[in-house]
């Protein structure tokens, strides 16, 4: 089983959704979905696992890989909605990866409204 991907650029962040099951046969799918965000937009990349039917340990570490990968463009990663079956553990030396209950938490978190844009800042 393979993964199916779809990017949406905000102004204050990008979200990659992925469905399907994250393991080793996806990986290398989900490798060139990060290498093909990873030169679009700028800011954090919400990876958005609404979706996502399960994830293998080879897909958690693909995960992790993305995020060394991302923080290379200068691009935090973010994870909404892990599956019920796991939670994502970086290796010792990168930084955690935030994650939000759902889309719409993290889309709150980066101020981007349910028409997409970005609102102000409080100041």
């Amino acid at each position: 089983m393979t993964i199916e991907w779809r990017y949406t650029d905000y102004p204050a962040a990008g979200v990659l959704s992925i469905s399907g099951h994250l393991g080793v046969q996806a990986a290398d799918r989900f490798g060139g979905a990060i290498g093909w965000v990873a030169e679009r937009g700028t800011g954090p990349v919400i990876l958005d696992l609404t979706e996502l039917k399960g994830w293998s340990a080879e897909g958690q570490a693909a995960i992790a890989e993305a995020a060394v990968r991302l923080a290379a463009h200068d691009r935090p990663l973010e994870l909404a909605a892990i599956p019920a079956d796991g939670s994502l553990v970086p290796d010792a030396d990168q930084r955690p990866i935030p994650v939000h209950p759902d889309l719409t938490a993290a889309l709150a978190a980066h101020r981007v409204g349910a028409d997409g844009r970005g609102g102000a800042a409080a100041g």
